[in-house]
């Protein structure tokens, strides 16, 4: 990993949206699904390891919310859903924990219909599948998996969509994906403008904490990971709810630092308990009093556009970072 090969990601981010989006207008990854189910899924079960695990996340709750059961969980994990003819199965394979994938996928081979989400169908994932859908990385699935991310983001969006869980007034996933096209290139062009600001207050002796709602706490995770990944910052994620249970204290003890990406119905608590611990934090897609900065891009009020765009401002808050430490 290198901050060219992180530079070469993000520049890449807009490029893969809209190509995907092209594609899907000719091809449905899932057409087969129909004639593999006999009606729609009692399950779904989603795993993923890392960058993979929490694109599954986000994929999961969209489809909680819309009355699936759907089930996130770790390749990793000793103990998994059980399998079934009614159970749809979806590996994300974005480059990295291909053993524990494998594993997992043999426990529910010759049981369950398996969708893999990879960039490669000759991958060992891969031939446990009855569907593959390429994550069209243009071979950028390993790295930092930035834009891996963000394609198994917007396929599993798609699948959500194909099994009902589509947010009301989106009748097209590949608009969708066009409009975070264009939040990604507004972001980026506006970078050397908004960048420097929010280093500047969000530079700490504590690292970074990254504070999002339930709905996109997912893409927090990915943005912390990227921190840790490229210049090796002291990141984690928290829920804005869980914050004043959870990282409020460690608040009262540290240079606390947050980038809170809004739309929780407790951005207004956070933001008071924070400034009255002497903390700074940056606001993403909204305005929230007492921050530092607001910084605000277009289609921030689609939750599909957020998800895949939100985690775009940790990256290129790394990538300053880690070029910065480089010279």
């Amino acid at each position: 990993m290198s901050v060219e090969r992180l530079a070469d990601e993000v520049s890449a981010r807009t490029a893969a949206l809209t190509g995907l989006a092209d594609h899907l207008t000719r091809h449905d990854p899932y057409a087969a699904l129909p004639s593999l189910l006999d009606d729609e899924p009692a399950a779904v079960v989603l795993l993923g390891v890392g960058a993979g695990h929490y694109a599954c996340q986000a994929a999961a709750e969209r489809m909680r919310r819309a009355g699936l059961g759907a089930f996130a969980e770790s390749a990793a994990a000793a103990h998994l859903p059980p399998g079934g003819p009614d159970t749809l199965v979806v590996a994300v394979a974005p480059g990295s924990g291909r053993r524990e994938l494998c594993e997992s996928l043999e426990r529910y081979a010759r049981s369950s219909v398996i969708v893999v989400l990879t960039d490669s169908p000759e991958s060992p994932e891969a031939r446990y599948a009855d569907v593959v859908a390429p994550l069209m990385t243009g071979g950028r699935s390993g790295g930092l998996e930035v834009v891996a991310h963000q394609q198994a983001v917007a396929l599993l969006l798609v699948l959500a969509s194909r099994l009902g869980a589509t947010p009301p007034g989106v009748a097209d996933p590949s608009a969708t994906l066009r409009r975070a096209a264009n939040a990604v290139t507004d972001l980026v062009e506006r970078a050397p403008s908004w960048v420097p600001e929010a280093v500047r207050a969000l530079e700490g002796r504590d690292g970074l904490a990254l504070v999002a709602p339930a709905e996109l706490v997912s893409a927090a995770r990915f943005g912390a990971l990227t921190l840790r990944r490229g210049p090796v910052l002291a990141a984690h994620a928290c829920e804005t709810g869980e914050w004043s249970h959870v990282d409020r204290y460690l608040a009262a003890i540290q240079d606390y630092r947050a980038l809170l990406f809004t739309g929780s119905r407790f951005d207004e608590r956070f933001a008071e308990h924070l400034l009255a611990l002497r903390g700074t934090f940056v606001a993403v897609g909204g305005d929230v009093s007492g921050a530092a900065v607001s910084l605000r891009y277009p289609g921030e009020s689609d939750p599909d556009v957020r998800l895949l765009v939100d985690p775009l401002v940790s990256e290129l808050l790394a990538l300053h970072w880690w070029r910065r430490r480089k010279t």
